[in-house]
């Protein structure tokens, strides 16, 4: 892989489940005591705040619309993700969720670009010809795609997207891909 040249405005977008902490298959995060961070999160993402302006996270939460937890459920546990993240000396600047079902017709949930769009809106520097977006799932990689984003496709498996512009297994590999 050849090295991305990016600098210090560009921004960095971030799924949650299956980027951040792990995934529960066939369920969801209903509580901060099931978020339980993938090896090495905390200990890269200060690294991510030295190269981005700004970084992103982009999350689809149908558990909100199928009735399992609620927006305050939710908000507790970013609340406490991001204070684990400051605490570790991260810098996350804005957490999106769409909270709508899989077969509603929202703007807001992945792979549609609602939540990147509202990003710019709040931050109006995003640029997304300078944005990556890193993600396990084919929607991530579309809604990064559908606005110009550099995506890459994180997977721990032999698993493969061909749309993704790069493959990694870990976010340190990607900090290794950026330096």
């Amino acid at each position: 892989m050849e090295p991305l040249k990016i600098d210090a405005s560009w921004t960095l977008f971030l799924d949650r489940d299956g980027v951040l902490n792990k995934n529960i298959e066939g369920s969801y995060v209903l509580d901060w005591e099931q978020f339980e961070f993938l090896p090495g999160v905390l200990e890269i993402l200060p690294e991510f705040a030295k190269l981005f302006q700004r970084i992103i996270i982009v999350t689809n939460q149908q558990c909100i619309g199928k009735g399992l937890l609620t927006e305050t459920g939710l908000e507790e546990i970013h609340t406490h993700m991001l204070n684990l993240i400051t605490l570790n000396g991260g810098r996350v600047d804005a957490v999106y969720f769409a909270p709508g079902l899989e077969n509603e017709q929202n703007l807001l949930r992945k792979p549609k670009p609602g939540m990147a769009l509202l990003a710019q809106k709040n931050f109006p520097e995003i640029n997304f010809q300078h944005a990556v977006m890193v993600g396990d799932k084919d929607s991530d990689i579309v809604f990064g795609k559908t606005v110009g984003m550099t995506t890459f496709y994180l997977s721990n498996s032999c698993e493969i997207n061909l749309s993704a512009d790069y493959q990694i297994s870990t976010l340190k590999e990607l900090l290794t891909h950026l330096k």
